[in-house]
């Protein structure tokens, strides 16, 4: 697809949908970010249970980090 359409798209998304809004619950754009990348694999309500505990404890890249593999297994 090429710049053209993409942006003829997005016009006519913005023109139908004047103010989008997601199901998703976060507090930041990482936050969204994260949410985003779970929701891939899962439903938006499947999400919002695991990042409000996972936000509680790492909403920070270095947080998420700090965590490490085994940190973060047990919430999502």
């Amino acid at each position: 697809m090429n710049a053209e359409k993409r942006l003829l798209i997005f016009e006519r998304l913005s023109l139908a949908i004047s103010n989008p809004s997601t199901e998703l619950e976060y507090k930041s754009t990482f936050e969204l970010l994260i949410a985003v990348i779970l929701s891939a694999q899962s439903t938006d309500k499947a999400v919002n249970i695991a990042t409000r505990k996972l936000f509680a404890v790492a909403n920070t890249p270095q947080a998420l980090f700090d965590l490490g593999i085994m940190g973060l297994e047990p919430f999502i």
